[in-house]
């Protein structure tokens, strides 16, 4: 149990450092974020932090899923690894950049990258697909509130 826990942390704290860097590299733009008119719906300021540790924590779990079903042989962790990068990218055009209907665009993108992870993890492993689902849906909504503030801002 031990070393199963040891080999899937990396897993785990690959997906929180990207958060957690792409946190701290966005800080600065809190302030800025706290002043815009935001859509119907919108959650308080407190979820977003807690909603995306459960979905790093999700995804981590999900590339060790694939990454030790032994069949790791078509694209999952290329679309894994892009969709992060993809996800990180997103905090930067959105908060620091503040360019609202690109970070949509790149958003849609990002969705069809996470789209892509789960028929990619699902060949592998449909466990690994399923716990993506959650991000998909959060990534949907992301998209909501994305565009509602370009248009409201």
């Amino acid at each position: 149990m031990k070393s199963q826990f040891r080999d899937l942390l990396p897993f785990l704290l690959f997906p929180l450092a990207v958060g957690a860097v792409s946190a701290l590299l966005t800080a600065g733009s809190m302030e800025a974020f706290a002043d815009l008119c935001l859509p119907p719906l919108s959650p308080p300021g407190w979820v977003f932090p807690v909603v995306w540790t459960f979905l790093y924590l999700l995804m981590g779990f999900a590339a060790f899923l694939v990454v030790n079903s032994g069949k790791c042989g078509n694209n999952a962790l290329f679309f894994y690894l892009l969709q992060l990068f993809f996800n990180f990218m997103w905090s930067i055009w959105f908060f620091n950049c503040e360019w609202y209907l690109f970070s949509f665009f790149w958003l849609v993108a990002l969705w069809l990258l996470i789209f892509a992870t789960i028929r990619s993890f699902g060949i592998v492993s449909p466990a690994a697909a399923n716990l993506m689902l959650p991000y998909l849906a959060w990534v949907t909504f992301a998209g909501y509130l994305n565009l509602g503030i370009y248009f409201l801002n």
